[in-house]
């Protein structure tokens, strides 16, 4: 069959497709005022410049790997007493001592709103840069257009965007530190003595507990693993180490989970079935202050497979590792 179309002559197709539409808009350009012209120029190099130094791809990037880390953290209510009046024999009291003076009723629902706080602060965070993201993309579809009115006569829409996304982004680093939290009730109860002391709550916050995936290793019925925090704390941390066997085949298999407290970076499992797969996960132990910990690391390895009958596996890496880490 031979289908002709007719009615359409090619000069009518050249000037209906997108790139004769678009050389069309560029010879519009070109025949600009000297005046509007530099103006235009102008305004496109202020556009370029904002992309490419407030709101780069590369911060963007950065912002991004700054909020998973965030989410990951580990947040907490840290005491801060400020200093008594002139005279006192005791010019600052020590926070251990503030918690025996703080109601533990009031200082419970100190931290429920220091959950609140921080949940509402996470979710502010992702949704502004949400908003970067976006303006990102329009600013940047707006450059790579050749239609010369947002530059001309739509500019203070433009300028206006702009310092819009600049407030976002002061708002969004404003953020990124956890803030005060606020005190509506005296938590210090009133212990009869002549001055009590002033304190501010703050919210803190730690880097998250990490697997050390090169140094996490199986063997055939033990594990050796090791963890590590990015900043190194100034008092050593307590941890809760968990295991639990996964597609358990048997009651007795079920057994074959368990929850271990550990004072170190590093802990070996032993009595495990071989040839099976392990999960193992690691946070930080309970603490009175915890107020906020959404994220655990988990790792799961596999057991290598029994050795065959007659042939011993060896020993000697067993041998080197100290007996007061070993469950």
């Amino acid at each position: 069959m031979n289908l002709q179309v007719t009615g359409l002559g090619l000069d009518k197709m050249k000037l209906d497709s997108p790139r004769s539409f678009r050389e069309q808009e560029a010879e519009e350009l070109q025949l600009l005022e000297p005046k509007a012209w530099r103006t235009y120029m102008e305004h496109r190099n202020t556009l370029r410049e904002f992309l490419t130094s407030d709101l780069s791809p590369h911060l963007l990037k950065r912002h991004h790997a700054r909020i998973e880390l965030l989410q990951k953290c580990s947040y907490y209510i840290e005491i801060l007493p400020k200093h008594l009046a002139l005279g006192d024999q005791n010019p600052l009291v020590l926070p251990s001592s503030l918690l025996q003076l703080i109601d533990p009723w009031k200082f419970q629902r100190m931290k429920k709103l220091g959950t609140a706080q921080t949940q509402i602060q996470l979710l502010l965070l992702s949704d502004l840069l949400e908003q970067l993201d976006r303006g990102r993309a329009q600013l940047d579809a707006l450059l790579e257009s050749p239609d010369p009115w947002p530059f001309l006569a739509g500019w203070g829409r433009v300028e206006q965007q702009l310092a819009d996304l600049s407030g976002v982004m002061d708002s969004f680093l404003a953020m990124m530190v956890p803030g005060r939290l606020h005190i509506k009730h005296r938590l210090v109860s009133d212990v009869g003595a002549t001055k009590i002391p002033h304190i501010r709550l703050m919210l803190s916050t730690k880097m998250p507990v990490v697997f050390d995936r090169k140094e996490s290793v199986a063997h055939q019925d033990w594990v050796s693993l090791r963890w590590f925090v990015t900043i190194q704390p100034a008092t050593p941390e307590q941890f809760e180490l968990r295991f639990k066997l996964l597609d358990p085949r048997t009651q007795q298999e079920c057994a074959q989970r368990g929850s271990i407290p550990v004072a170190t970076c590093s802990f070996n499992i032993r009595n495990l079935l071989p040839h099976r797969a392990y999960k193992f996960t690691i946070k930080r132990a309970e603490s009175y202050m915890l107020v906020y910990e959404p994220w655990r690391d988990s790792l799961t390895l596999h057991t290598k497979p029994r050795s065959p009958e007659g042939v011993r596996p060896s020993l000697a890496g067993q041998a080197r590792l100290a007996p007061d880490r070993t469950f």
